[in-house]
């Protein structure tokens, strides 16, 4: 348990011993004013004289001990806290190193909620626990092991009394830890999917309003807040009873003690002060037991929680070396790739070529693989059978900073950081000089929406790029990767997001920026790729066939399907625009 709070330590694990050890001589000061109080509660009770500076002296040194206990104690918890804080940075900072070898698809399906709520909110609740339960516990757990044993010496007889209401307290305590810890890792997950879903109902809000949705995803939220309130419930339902008769029972030292010693002190079997000692160290020992055993519950909790942290980043890594792009040009080779979400496949074994410089569009029906194939090509996650290389490279054989020099990707939903408009372009490439942001912007059609915009290319993009419509977006992305100007751009549908007389213009800069260079298109608009080198037609995750278009018309049924779609979704748009004409 402590092992795996110390691997994240690092250089601070002295100090969590130096805090350990200082709350440990902070308890000793705790039990030693129990000694003094027997020495001045004895002569009274034998009725041996006393000086008054004798009473003085062990009256000084109780105060003594106890600001010495204050000192060190209060200096314990700040070591603690140090160690803490600093544990959690080390944690942080190893989890985000997982983060960055994880498939960035596999990141993708965690959901912002799990993962905001690993990185903040699970732990911060571990700094508590490594700041309290730790040293505290120990420290606190300390005090009735040096009360015992001082009663022990004292008396074995009235110490057996005293241990009499244990062994009640800690069976009670053991019941609970195993019916709580039966049942933590189903309070957890369902924290979790409480937290993804409420993540979830407030960023897509809008669309919620919009299609008068709110009963439908109001039950789905309610559900999940009540099922974890179903679980914590149920919980603490079962391990109440428990947690209050270990409670109420281990601080009952004198329980046995009290009538039985008295009997004991009666007959000539203890004597009066011993008995007076033996109480008096008792009382000192149900409240440090209490914290001691509540801190005691709470380490199953940290190690669970760093568990959980871990198994949340234990998807295997992506595979890939430190080795630079060394492929001869940069033709795309695809060889019987087949690719499974968990356990379904949905690529199943694509063999592909496309030629240094050639335009290649995916086309297909949603969920015949077209995106797929375009994340693999990136990787975003590894191929589970074949292999796809560039230049003969497989780009598992080079590091992820090599492959994405060599590509840039526009995605139908592009994020853009709340930063100025200007920063967010140059992220394509970033010792690009003012002027050179300003023209990639040009060339991607962005300076017809920059003019309206107040401080133009300077305007904040907001949170996650609300401040601006998803045609604006997708520009500014376009805007980025012709900045970045790499050998090989993979567009998955660019102008999905824009109205006619845009997309005239954005197709416009695409064939100027995509000149020379080698192209991949994920099209769903077919009137788009008729010029296209070649069109790969996809379907159920095979492919159906590959040519032009004129060939595919007349040998692919699939591809004649989905051209004869394409033409009744452009007649009636024309209809609709004629309709508007004529209201």
């Amino acid at each position: 348990m402590f092992k795996k709070v110390l691997e994240y330590t690092g250089e601070y694990r002295k100090t969590t011993y130096a805090a350990i050890v200082s709350m440990l001589v902070g308890i000793v000061m705790y039990v030693l004013p129990f000694l003094f109080i027997y020495q001045i509660i004895r002569p009274l009770l034998m009725r041996e004289p006393m000086t008054a500076g004798y009473v003085i002296w062990r009256i000084a040194a109780i105060a003594v001990c106890a600001l010495l206990y204050a000192v060190f104690y209060v200096r314990g918890l700040s070591l603690s806290h140090r160690s803490a804080y600093n544990t959690l940075k080390n944690l942080r900072i190893s989890l985000q190193e997982k983060l960055e070898k994880q498939p960035l698809g596999a990141i993708q399906e965690k959901g912002v909620g799990a993962i905001k709520k690993m990185f903040i909110d699970d732990i911060e609740t571990i700094e508590l626990l490594l700041a309290h339960a730790l040293p505290e516990g120990l420290a606190n757990l300390a005090v009735p092991v040096l009360v015992f044993a001082g009663m022990f010496l004292v008396d074995w007889k009235l110490a057996l009394l005293a241990l009499g209401s244990l062994p009640l307290g800690i069976i009670a305590m053991t019941v609970m830890y195993r019916i709580g810890m039966k049942d933590m890792g189903n309070y957890y997950a369902a924290a979790r999917k409480m937290n993804n879903t409420i993540v979830e109902y407030i960023n897509g809000m809008e669309v919620v309003k919009v299609f008068n949705r709110d009963a439908e995803s109001y039950h789905r939220f309610e559900g999940d807040v009540e099922s974890y309130r179903d679980f914590t419930l149920a919980w603490y339902k079962v391990c109440w009873p428990w947690m209050a008769l270990y409670s109420s029972v281990l601080p009952c030292v004198a329980l046995f003690a009290l009538p039985i010693g008295a009997y004991f002190v009666i007959r000539g079997y203890s004597t009066l002060p011993d008995l007076a000692l033996i109480l008096c160290m008792s009382f000192g020992v149900g409240a440090p037991l209490l914290r001691a055993l509540s801190f005691a519950s709470t380490l199953p909790q940290i190690n669970f929680k760093i568990e959980s942290l871990e198994q949340m980043m234990s998807a295997p890594p992506l595979k890939q070396s430190d080795k630079p792009f060394t492929g001869k040009d940069h033709s795309v080779q695809f060889e019987a790739v087949r690719f499974a979400y968990k356990d379904a496949e949905v690529l199943h074994g694509i063999s592909l070529q496309i030629a240094e410089g050639s335009l290649t569009a995916l086309v297909g029906e949603s969920g015949s693989g077209k995106s797929t194939l375009a994340k693999l090509l990136v990787h975003f996650y590894d191929v589970t059978g074949g292999a796809i290389k560039i230049g003969g490279q497989d780009i598992r054989d080079m590091s992820i900073e090599a492959l994405n020099n060599e590509i840039s990707f526009v995605a139908q939903e592009q994020f853009l950081f709340n930063i100025s408009l200007l920063e967010n372009i140059r992220l394509g490439k970033l010792d690009a000089t003012d002027d050179e942001v300003l023209a990639a912007a040009e060339k991607a059609q962005c300076g017809e929406f920059l003019d309206r915009l107040e401080n133009g290319i300077h305007t904040l993009a907001g949170a996650a790029g609300k401040q601006l419509s998803g045609g604006e977006r997708q520009r500014i992305s376009l805007a980025r990767a012709i900045l970045k100007n790499a050998p090989i751009i993979v567009l998955d549908e660019a102008t999905a997001f824009m109205d006619p007389e845009n997309e005239e213009k954005m197709n416009e800069a695409i064939s100027e920026v995509i000149r020379g260079k080698t192209v991949i298109v994920i099209a769903h608009r077919l009137h788009s790729i008729v010029n296209a080198d070649q069109i790969c037609v996809l379907h159920s995750g095979n492919l159906a066939a590959t040519g032009t278009h004129a060939g595919l018309l007349e040998s692919c049924p699939e591809y004649q399907r989905l051209w004869r779609a394409a033409e009744g979704s452009a007649q009636w748009k024309v209809s609709a625009a004629k309709g508007e004409e004529n209201g």
